[in-house]
Formats: C-alpha cells, structure tokens, sequence
C-alpha cells in the first residue's frame, strides 16, 4: 500500500486566519501523551487569539489549562454508563452554545460518542484524533465520524482505513511534536559519568511491557557493573496487582538497589537528561509513542520494540536500535549493543535528533493542527441523492456539474444504485459514487447500516434530487444537518430545507433547478453528459467488427424495449422490424438490437421474423459499454427511457417516439433529435396499460420514423462537414 501521506488531503500551511472557538473531549486530564497533546493545542490556540476550551473529568493537568488561559468543563464524559453520557451529552450541547463552539475536537471513544451527537444537535463541526489501535468494536466507529480524522502517522492511518473503513480523503496525518528547546540535545559524549542509567518512561499498564524490561536489563546487570535502572510514571493511577507484579518482579531478578522509580509529577526532560539509554518496550501496537521521539530529542539513544507505530520513528541501527516483543533476551541484547560501542551511540543520537527536528519540532505539528481546523470549518460535505433510474441519473448530471461549479472546494459525492454507479466512475464534478442497492442488501436492516456508513461521512448538507420515502428518511438517520429537497408529502417533514412542488408539469432539470435554487446555485446549464472509458470504447469498435459490420456502413441503434412496467411506452417489434428492412433495403444500413436481459425473449421473435441480419446485443452490455455502442451507432431510435438519455449525453442523434408520456416534461435536450407522437385525444394519458389497443404507439408509422432517421443523419453529415 503506498504511503498514506500521499493520499491525504493535508491543508496548505497558512490557512489558519479565522478565529476559532475549539473544545477537545478526552476522559481524563493525567499525564499521558493524549493529554499532553490536548494541554499543548490548548496553549497554541490561545497563544495565538483563539479560545480553547477542554472537557474532561478532571486530573493533574487541568492547573496547566488555567495557567495558559484555558477553559475546562469538568464532565464525566469518559464513563461508559449511559445515563452518565446522556447528562453529559445535555450539558455538553450547554458548553457548545454557552462557548459559542466552532469545532467539537473528540480523542477518545466515549468522549467522541457524545461529541458526535453534541455537535450535530447544534450544528457545529465534529472531528476526531484516533491515538490508539482501537478494537473492532461498534463503539470504536465513531472515531471514523469526523469531518476529518487525525491520525499521527502512516501506520495509525492504515489501521483505520482497514477497520474501520475511513475514507483516506479524511484523513489528516499530523504527528505528535517535541518542545526541541525544552529537550534539548546533550551528545552521549557530553554525559560524563560513571554510572550508566537505562529508563523507561509509560503509563504503568501490562501492553507497556515493564516485565520484558525488567528481565531484559537483569541479564544486562550481569554481564556489566555500574548500571542504574529508572522506571517512570504515575503509579497511583495504575492497577494495584500489576504495580505489585512490577515490585515482586524487581525483588525476584534481585534489582532492588539499581531500580529507581520516578513520579509522573516531575519533569520528563530533566529525567531524560540522566538517562543513557532508552527503552520503549511495547508489547503490542502502539499509536505512535511520544516518549520515543523525546529521548531522540534529547539525545539519548532509543532500544524499541518494533510495534505500531514506533517503526516510523525508528529507524533500526539509524535512528535507534530496534528489538522484537516480548523478548528480554534480544532487548538486553541491543542494550548492550549501545553500551560496547559508544560511537554507534554518538551517531545514532545525532541522526535521531535531526529526523526529529525535521519532521516531529512542536511548533511544526502546532502549526499543522491550527491549518487542520481552519481547513475544517472551510470544508464542505456534500451528499447528493440519485438513486436511479439511469435515465433519471444522467439526467442529474447537470444539476451535479452546477453544485460543483457553486461550491468549488466541497467534498460532493452521490448516493446511487449499484448497478448504475459505474456511469459516475469518471464524472469530474463528484468526488466519489457511494453505491447503495436498496432492493437487495440496503433494504431492512440493512438500511440502518447503509445509514451508519453515510453518517460515518459527515456530511454538512444534502440534496434530494430522488425525492422520495427513502431518500428523506436515509438523510434523516445520516443526521446531516441541512437537508434540502421538495416538499412532496413523501415524509419530507423529515427534511428541513425544502420548496413546494410545482403545480405546473416541469421538465426534470428545470424540475431540479427549483431545489437547487434554495443553495444559491443559479447557473444551471441544461448540455448533458457521459464520460465513455477507453477499453469500453474499444470493446465497443471490436464488437461492431465482430458482427460483420463493413468499414464505412452505417449503423443504426434500436432500442427494443422503453419500459418494461410500462408496456405503453413500447412501440413494437411489428414496427421495428419493418424499419429494419426498410434501412437495409433501401440504403444498406445495419441494425444492432439494444435491451437488457429481460428483453431477450423479445429479440429472438425481432430475429425470427426478418432477414435483414440485425446485430443482437440484448443483454451483452454492461452499461458503460452499452454508452460506447451507442456512442459507435450514426443513429437511435427509442421510445422514452434510458438510451435517449445516453443519446443526448454522447451527441448521437435520436429518434424518439412518444405516447403515453409528456416530451416536454421527458424528451431529453439534444441538437440533433426528432421526436414523433401521435395526435389523437388520449394522448398523455401516464398510464402502464391500454385499454385501447396503444394506438399512440402503433398509429406511428415505420416510413415515418425512416424519415426521421434520415433528416437527423444528414443533419449530422452537414454538421460534421
């Protein structure tokens, strides 16, 4: 998998002029690189005129927040309780109005799980920062929620694009930063004295290994003298048991007189001012580790397991030594490594602390997350819906190229059915197709899923161009919060931006122009488009050669069937056929049959019945390909369905033939295309079935549709001369 990095949308620096209002969600205020993270944003925003505010349920860290100018809400917002998160998320929503809140900035689940709701109940952006391998979990979901999400490097990055299915467009990589004045850089050589301390600075938990340590410098004790051991971190919120195993284990491996243990109150640079080596001993994945970076900074060579995220920081035998998991006798083995040869020291440190002071200084990482919410409030995300039919789609597309043309710099994609999306593959106006098939997997159950994915996508608005049931209740269970489509009684009390249905028949895209009008998109250009792909082409001109079609004939597409549910709208095969020898008599020109698989019963009685050797490819298209056959053909003629669309879209000239429906409400725009109906008194009557003999239909005569194809082909010639 390429790098992530390269995949992102990572803002251009300099972004950040607005003033911006940012409250941050975390459990608990400790000493823990989360934390310190939050506190570190903080300072930045109000050293440089925003407001910062954080939420948490409280801890050592909060007098840090009061001396920068901070504000903290102490909530219990960490709690997995329910009726703890649903208080939380009441005096939540208090805070965001009561701040006047731009962003909701959530870094941890729980928190994100009431941030989320939160935010959208009061219309304010929603982002996440995933500081950890969650797991698989429903819960775990919301840290995709965000209009963005932060991960801290490539391996974080991946790790939710796998899991939890992040799109990469989200994804901002913002690593973890060192005050580089703060640690600053002491050689190896520069640390005179006798005794050679090894240190490990974690929370005190199991995954953190403190047991591989320990065995791992006992082996070390034995082979050299003089050593001391340094085991930091906050002891007093840690697991009773395990800070016992850790004791009985010092006792067991007889280290009780070189294993000094630090407070998590005392200063990290200072303690890693006393250290000569380093140890990160990581039993699984981890984000990213902190610590690694600042005994980089600080010059003191690094032993790391190469878990998670510690491989980026570390390069092995470059940057740092690295060793396997849970394995004391390969980590004691790199220990020693250090200890033999002072050079390889020396040059490991210089080179870790210049990786560290080109890509993780704490202003670099400060300025990234300032540009990261600014780009944020900038950002728009755009839902469209069109589900189907494919008519109905391509007949979207000039609304969607308008949408774009308004709103330059959103995210837009569109919801539409999976066998259609692959029309919008290459549409230039929409940043992705999300496929749905509310006939098969969407539908039940399986919409509420379908509504998680979309809501995963955080969308600021959507507009309805399907307008029905389930397209306003999918926008409703997204919770996007500007919701805009026609009031048409079709639960549309659902959605909130809405204009009355006409009262006049309207053509579809003067239809759409009525909702688009309530965004401010005006410029409405009503030119249809496609975008046929090279290999369909292809397929398409092989295909035609397949068939026996000479070099310079002429071939005319003949769509069989409009509608199957409307059996109106089809003229007939009596009439088709009659057109087909008419072509191939009078002027040699071929025939190729378009329908989809139902149609093929219908095709071999077209077959049957002439012998005039039409192409049959019912049923033998994809429907990219079926664009580029008809894109091929000099001609089409059709009743009112999908091939017009596809026609109008590509420049082929058409002939459409009309009954039971309105042309002026559903002929598509073309400047080349005849369209035939008959006169009589019926006529539109929008009906599926006839009681009288579809005399609409079968009053049009095969001469008079030949006509028609003869005056849009030679218009064509002219134009192309």
């Amino acid at each position: 998998m390429p790098s992530i990095k390269h995949s992102t949308q990572n803002p251009e620096p300099g972004t950040n002029t607005l003033i911006m209002n940012i409250l941050q969600l975390v459990p608990k205020l400790e000493v823990g690189g989360v934390e310190k993270t939050t506190v570190e944003v903080a300072r930045h925003l109000t050293l440089n005129g925003h407001k910062a505010v954080v939420v948490s349920n409280g801890g050592a860290q909060t007098k840090n927040l009061a001396a920068i100018g901070a504000r903290h809400y102490t909530l219990p917002i960490g709690r997995k309780n329910p009726f703890l998160m649903l208080y939380c998320y009441f005096r939540l929503k208090n805070v965001i109005k009561k701040e006047n809140i731009d962003i909701v900035h959530a870094r941890s689940r729980i928190p994100a799980l009431v941030g989320f709701f939160a935010a959208k109940s009061t219309d304010r952006t929603f982002m996440t920062t995933a500081h950890g391998q969650y797991k698989k979990h429903l819960i775990s979901r919301v840290m995709g929620w965000g209009k963005l999400v932060i991960a801290a490097n490539d391996t974080m990055a991946r790790y939710m694009r796998e899991n939890f299915g992040v799109s990469l467009r989200k994804i901002l990589i913002i690593p973890r930063g060192v005050d580089l004045k703060k640690f600053s850089f002491i050689p190896p050589s520069g640390r005179d004295r006798k005794t050679f301390r090894i240190g490990m600075v974690s929370r005190f938990t199991p995954l953190k290994g403190h047991l591989d340590f320990l065995k791992a410098v006992s082996q070390v004790s034995r082979k050299k003298y003089n050593i001391e051991v340094v085991l930091m971190g906050d002891r007093s919120t840690a697991r009773e048991e395990y800070v016992k195993k850790i004791g009985l284990s010092v006792r067991r491996l007889m280290l009780d007189n070189i294993v000094k243990f630090k407070d998590s109150d005392e200063d990290v640079a200072e303690v890693m001012k006393t250290l000569d080596v380093f140890v990160s001993a990581n039993r699984q994945q981890e984000a990213f580790g902190r610590t690694v970076i600042e005994a980089q900074a600080r010059g003191v060579p690094v032993v790391a397991t190469g878990v998670g995220g510690v491989i980026e920081t570390v390069e092995d035998g470059v940057t740092g030594l690295l060793c396997e998991p849970m394995d004391p006798a390969d980590m004691s083995k790199k220990i020693l490594r250090y200890m033999e040869d002072p050079d390889l020291m020396e040059t490991v440190a210089v080179n870790a602390r210049k990786n560290v002071e080109e890509n993780y200084s704490l202003e670099r990482t400060m300025k990234m997350s300032m540009d990261a919410y600014s780009h944020a409030l900038n950002l728009k995300n755009m839902l469209i819906f069109k589900i189907s039919s494919l008519g109905d789609i391509i007949l979207s597309v000039p609304s969607i190229r308008a949408i774009r043309k308004r709103f330059r710099n959103a995210v837009i994609k569109v919801l539409v059915d999976v066998k259609f999306r692959e029309i919008l593959d290459e549409c230039p106006y929409i940043d992705e197709a999300i496929a749905c098939d509310l006939k098969g997997r969407d539908k039940g159950i399986g919409l509420l899923k379908l509504a998680n994915r979309l809501r995963s996508e955080d969308f600021d608005m959507s507009v309805d161009l399907q307008n029905n049931r389930r397209s306003h209740l999918l926008a409703c269970l997204s919770m996007i919060p500007e919701k805009y489509g026609y009031d048409n009684r079709k639960w549309s009390f659902l959605i909130n931006r809405k204009i009355a249905l006409p009262k006049k028949p309207m053509e579809p895209i003067e239809h759409q122009a009525l909702v688009l009008g309530l965004l401010g998109v005006t410029d409405l250009e009503k030119r249809l488009e496609l975008w046929p792909k090279e290999e369909d082409e292809e397929w398409a001109e092989k295909f035609s050669t397949d068939s026996w079609l000479k070099k310079d004939q002429k071939l005319i597409a003949i769509s069989l069937s409009a509608s199957r549910r409307w059996k109106t709208k089809n003229w007939g095969i009596s009439g088709m056929v009659q057109l087909t020898e008419k072509l191939a008599k009078e002027k040699a020109i071929r025939v190729v049959l378009l329908g989809a698989e139902e149609d093929k019963q219908d095709a071999a009685k077209f077959l049957k019945k002439t012998g005039a050797k039409p192409i049959d490819a019912v049923g033998k298209t994809s429907v990219s390909q079926l664009i580029s056959l008809i894109k091929r053909c000099d001609a089409l003629v059709t009743g009112d369905s999908a091939p017009m669309h596809i026609a109008s879209a590509i420049g082929t000239p058409f002939v459409a033939i009309f009954g039971p429906t309105d042309p002026k409400r559903h002929v598509a725009p073309s400047d080349n295309c005849r369209v035939l109906q008959s006169k009589i008194k019926c006529v539109p009557c929008y009906r599926p079935t006839c009681l009288r003999h579809m005399k609409c239909m079968t009053s049009i005569e095969p001469g008079e549709v030949f006509k028609a194809l003869m005056e849009v082909m030679e218009k064509a010639e002219e134009g192309q001369g």
